[in-house]
């Protein structure tokens, strides 16, 4: 029996070429993986239509054990750039992506997702994923670790990534960004002659026992690169608007499998069980209601009430939106091969043979199943529907071959690939997250006002975490900010913790569906006191 298990040790992300030989007679499996984009086309809209967005997307364990740490894989989701002229390239490259997904650095994977909010700074020169997340582990280099500040006082964010509840399967996760007017634009950015823009992107979630803003990127995030590179200044999210028509995909790094060939000299493969959500009528409903926003959805009424306007209790004018509609299309790049494989001998999965596109009413979008091919299955959880497993390669000429799903017992016996296993690997104690513990660092000078307090998360791990004023938490104090702008933007969060509850509709709520749940050991309550103005900071996360 062939055992699949992950070879990469934690938090290693080099791809290393895979040194296993393998002949047309050699009946021996050996490791390949699959990888690619499933894309959804949909309507373009207005260019007005761009102070942001939200959509809903299914939550599922893609896989039915986790496979170890090169799994990397998100689902379903979306790319926010800011508007230009300038064609996009690596040099321009800036964004907030992220969402559901597992990841090569998650530390603490179970078969849920997590949620990451995945901000990139120009050329991927720093990433920001929440609030004491970012581009490495290194606090000497924090890389965008500072880059995004908690909001909500009644949720802490874990470094590893934001919980769902365990055993989530095929309910809406849902989320969008929009920008809040939290700090004035600025001329000058870190002593540089060059500005940095007002708007602080807010993520705003809609789940069964949350809804509302967790946190937002800071604006110095996306200008911080232009103080080093002055001729990039005002092209990034802090002063631009977002475009509104963005791609939707579901982007796949690694899934394992295996490859053999038989006696005959045909290639066959086989994928580790890959399942999707199944509603009670056999399709897969993955993304609903992807709308954008005019800032007349949100920031218009903000910006008048921190002026000195009516308070507003922040529900998101559905008026100044507009919702996108699908179509029954779409494709995608799954591919099959060995590591290290050049691009161009990447060979195609046959997608549409066993996939169809569908419009499940015209604002989602999902996938109905060839049922010869495709196995329905029950869990504990709920229903899902596993893909293929078995691919034969059909070599129709050297530039044009591509991987064909087939059935169990089309596969001959002497490739050995039905005594293929896929298990969870066994895992080391992973690492700890920490934070700088120095007295005269800015996670302790000035420093929280209430803790530690601990929170056992349903992936098994302890988060510790802090009460801090907002203004004083550390993201802020790294956010290029004198002491009387913190304080201005103290007052404003001050009558935002007031006005909006957690338990009002901020985002429009899902037509159909049901939302899933975020992992109630994320869900917290300020100390007496602290109700107003203060925020939870997640200082450790450990197992």
């Amino acid at each position: 029996m062939i055992i699949a298990l992950a070879t990469a040790s934690a938090g290693d992300t080099t791809s290393k070429p895979d040194t296993s030989s393998h002949t047309e007679t050699d009946s021996k499996p050996t490791p390949v993986e699959m990888a690619g984009y499933l894309l959804v086309p949909h309507e373009q809209l207005s260019e007005n239509y761009d102070a942001g967005f939200s959509l809903y997307v299914s939550a599922w364990p893609l896989l039915d054990k986790y496979p170890g740490n090169r799994f990397q894989t998100g689902l379903f989701g979306t790319w926010m750039f800011a508007k230009t002229d300038r064609k996009r390239s690596m040099e321009t490259y800036s964004d907030i992506e992220g969402g559901l997904g597992w990841w090569r650095d998650t530390r603490f994977a179970t078969e849920t997702p997590k949620f990451i909010m995945g901000g990139v700074a120009k050329s991927f020169s720093e990433w920001a994923n929440g609030p004491g997340a970012g581009k490495g582990r290194d606090w000497s280099k924090p890389q965008g670790k500072y880059g995004i500040a908690q909001l909500s006082p009644h949720v802490v964010w874990p470094p590893d990534g934001l919980n769902l509840e365990q055993g989530t399967c095929g309910q809406l996760f849902g989320y969008g960004y929009l920008p809040l007017p939290l700090t004035d634009a600025k001329q000058t950015t870190a002593g540089a002659d060059v500005p940095t823009g007002d708007q602080s992107w807010t993520l705003f979630l809609n789940t069964g026992n949350f809804k509302g803003p967790v946190a937002f990127f800071t604006p110095y995030f996306f200008s911080k690169p232009s103080v080093k590179e002055p001729s990039y200044s005002g092209m990034f999210l802090d002063s631009r608007p977002a475009n509104p028509n963005k791609a939707i995909q579901m982007e796949t790094q690694y899934i394992p499998a295996f490859q053999s060939t038989d006696s005959n000299g045909v290639t066959y493969a086989r994928v580790a069980p890959t399942s999707f959500p199944r509603d009670a009528k056999g399709t897969s409903p993955v993304v609903h209601q992807v709308t954008a926003y005019t800032r007349a959805a949100l920031w218009d009424s903000v910006q008048e009430w921190f002026g000195g306007g009516e308070p507003v209790d922040g529900t998101v004018n559905t008026a100044a939106s507009q919702v996108h509609s699908f179509a029954p299309a779409g494709g995608s790049t799954w591919r099959l091969y060995p590591r290290a494989t050049p691009k161009e001998d990447k060979r195609p999965i046959r997608w549409n043979a066993f996939a169809t596109p569908v419009t499940l009413g015209p604002t989602t979008y999902g996938y109905r199943w060839d049922e010869q091919l495709t196995t329905e299955t029950e869990t504990e959880q709920g229903s899902l529907v596993t893909l293929p497993q078995y691919y034969r390669l059909d070599e129709n000429t050297a530039s044009n071959s591509e991987w064909v799903a087939v059935t169990p017992d089309e596969v001959p016996s002497d490739t050995g690939l039905a005594d293929v296993e896929f298990v969870s690997p066994q895992r080391k104690p992973s690492e700890a997250y920490v934070t700088p513990d120095e007295p005269d660092s800015c996670w302790k000078t000035p420093g929280p006002s209430a803790g530690p307090f601990t929170t056992k998360l349903g992936d098994g791990s302890l988060l510790t975490y802090y009460w801090y004023r907002f203004a004083d938490q550390p993201a802020l104090l790294n956010a290029d900010l004198s002491d009387a702008e913190r304080e201005a933007m103290q007052t404003k969060v001050e009558k935002l913790h007031r006005t909006w509850k957690k338990d009002q509709e901020y985002l429009p709520p899902p037509s159909e569906g049901e939302l899933a749940n975020l992992d109630a050991g994320v869900l917290v309550t300020p100390p007496s006191g602290m109700e107003i103005g203060f925020v939870p900071i997640a200082t450790r996360q450990e197992k």
